[in-house]
């Protein structure tokens, strides 16, 4: 007789909710850290002020985002990483991150690709067909790829999966949904 009852419902989905909330929360988190890192002051730090912008439009707590750049010189080793790599149909996938291991992280994204189709690229082999996001959120596609729909939902799930992943903060593909 479990799950007939409205609290178990309701406990099963708020804690699938929770869940979520709290990946968004950390990885915004991070963003704050890795940013204020060069200059804790987000008045002469856009990339930090814009970081600042997206947590407090995701209901981040205020003592979340201060305590994030106030630890941000005692922050462990946080680096930037970019991946570009291949999805199904040779589209184009750049995938940015934040992570405390740049071994790890590669190896554990190198496992989501290969199980959804995708494999990494090799530097540079990715980012010619991407205009650099200069003063724009994201890398933009200069030549926008067609794929067929099973491809297209394929680099869903793809994407999904990258997203999931704690260390990955954005994923930008090529293909024209």
């Amino acid at each position: 007789m479990s799950g007939h009852n409205k609290w178990s419902q309701i406990k099963n989905q708020k804690g699938a909710t929770d869940k979520k909330r709290g990946q968004l929360f950390s990885k915004l988190v991070r963003a704050i850290s890795i940013a204020a890192k060069t200059e804790p002051n987000p008045q002469f730090n856009p990339r930090l002020r814009s970081a600042i912008e997206k947590a407090e439009e995701n209901s981040v707590p205020k003592d979340n985002i201060e305590r994030a750049v106030n630890k941000a010189g005692e922050e462990k080793n946080l680096e930037d990483i970019m991946i570009e790599a291949y999805g199904p149909e040779g589209s184009a996938i750049i995938i940015e991150g934040i992570t405390d291991s740049k071994n790890r992280a590669i190896s554990e994204i190198k496992h989501i690709l290969t199980e959804q189709g995708g494999k990494i690229a090799n530097p540079g082999s990715v980012l010619w067909s991407f205009n650099p996001p200069a003063g724009k959120e994201s890398w933009e596609a200069k030549f926008p790829q067609a794929v067929s729909e099973s491809a297209k939902e394929k680099i869903n799930r793809l994407i999904e999966a990258l997203e999931e992943h704690e260390d990955v903060q954005k994923v930008t593909t090529n293909v024209g949904f």
